[in-house]
């Protein structure tokens, strides 16, 4: 049974597992980054549609994914100014302007994670040799800097929003 309930839905079939494995994610201190997707769902109750995120166990090309990174310090001591960078998965598109976190900086990359910077001083080269200026489509990493410290034991969340191809 898909997950949509009643109707199958055609298309690309990725398993959460898979998902995961092709995402990445790099700390620059000693963080502990669990990701967690999930997808939305509409519930009726009481002839209401209620939505609610639930796991993405099965994803279907065109479906929009939630990511949320808990990152958690491990270290004994307070870590100033944490950073965490997460690859967008390979079959995903991130969606624009939905990485968020409470006191972050977002960057982004178009490099593999080489270099980050603001969307719009990112710049691509097309297949013609052409540069022009980088789109959602074309980032490969986020990078999250928060502004503040993250005490020891203390956990901070991030959230971005992709769609599968």
């Amino acid at each position: 049974m898909c997950r949509s309930g009643n109707r199958p839905r055609h298309g690309l079939i990725i398993a959460v597992g898979l998902l995961m494995s092709l995402g990445g994610l790099a700390t620059a201190e000693p963080l502990s980054v669990k990701a967690i997707a999930e997808v939305a769902q509409s519930d009726l109750a009481e002839g209401q549609k209620t939505p609610k995120l639930i796991p993405a166990d099965r994803v279907v090309s065109g479906d929009t994914v939630f990511y949320t990174l808990e990152v958690r310090n491990t270290a004994a001591t307070t870590v100033q100014r944490p950073v965490v960078t997460y690859a967008v998965p390979t079959h995903m598109i991130y969606m624009p302007n939905s990485a968020v976190g409470p006191g972050t900086e977002v960057t982004y990359s178009v490099d593999q994670g080489r270099s980050f910077d603001a969307p719009e001083n990112l710049k691509v080269q097309d297949a013609g040799g052409e540069v022009r200026a980088a789109t959602a489509a074309d980032y490969t990493h986020i990078r999250w800097q928060l502004k503040n410290a993250l005490k020891s034991n203390s956990v901070a969340f991030v959230r971005f929003r992709a769609r599968a191809k």
